[in-house]
């Protein structure tokens, strides 16, 4: 592996290079194996430099699995162009290319929320709320009504059961698709909130 030349920067520039590069890292391997050396090395740093930036390794697993949520959450984001299933398809798109693309780090931060890693739960929880919520804050009561939805309490509770499906979902078809495609995927995936909400 080849050391990244020293370079001064900025503090802020460093540690965003730092996020930056630990994002990179993190999305083809699990948390525990990203390694404080390595980054170190590819930054072209001293780790005694990475920890007066972030403090711990916790805190520095911390922010890269943050950016890196604050990441997924931006680019499966709604367009504004096309119906309201037209958008939440485009959405649901994004999502399976991001987990595709950063499978390691997505997997690192889905057995970290459920094998009690109290930092990721929250960043998990978090992140589930804010991609299920704009489902509502973003669309009208009428896009809403198009959908099969309405904003009450049981269906909202009915869109997170319906998120945890797309999750399980979208992992089980990238160790093994099963003979369908991405975009018989995204349609049934899209098809099946309004008929899971339909039966309430």
């Amino acid at each position: 592996m080849t050391t990244a030349p020293r370079v001064r920067m900025a503090p802020d520039t460093r540690r965003e290079q730092l996020l930056e590069l630990g994002v990179r890292l993190f999305a083809h391997r699990s948390l525990d194996e990203l390694s404080i050396d390595t980054l170190a090395e590819e930054a072209g740093i001293s780790r005694g430099l990475l920890y007066h930036y972030f403090g711990t390794k916790r805190e520095f697993h911390r922010a890269v699995v943050r950016r890196a949520a604050d990441d997924l959450i931006a680019v499966t984001a709604p367009g504004d162009g096309g119906t309201p299933l037209e958008r939440m398809t485009g959405s649901l798109e994004r999502y399976v290319d991001y987990v595709v693309a950063n499978r390691e780090g997505y997997l690192s931060l889905v057995k970290g929320a459920a094998g009690g890693n109290e930092d990721m739960r929250e960043i998990y929880e978090e992140s589930r709320a804010a991609l299920t919520d704009r489902i509502f804050a973003s669309s009208s009561e009428a896009e809403l009504a198009e959908l099969g939805l309405d904003d009450t309490a049981s269906v909202r509770l009915m869109v997170r059961g319906w998120a945890a499906l797309t999750e399980e979902v979208v992992l089980s078809w990238i160790a093994d698709p099963g003979g369908l495609s991405k975009q018989q995927l995204l349609a049934s995936l899209a098809r099946s909130l309004p008929a899971l909400v339909n039966t309430l």
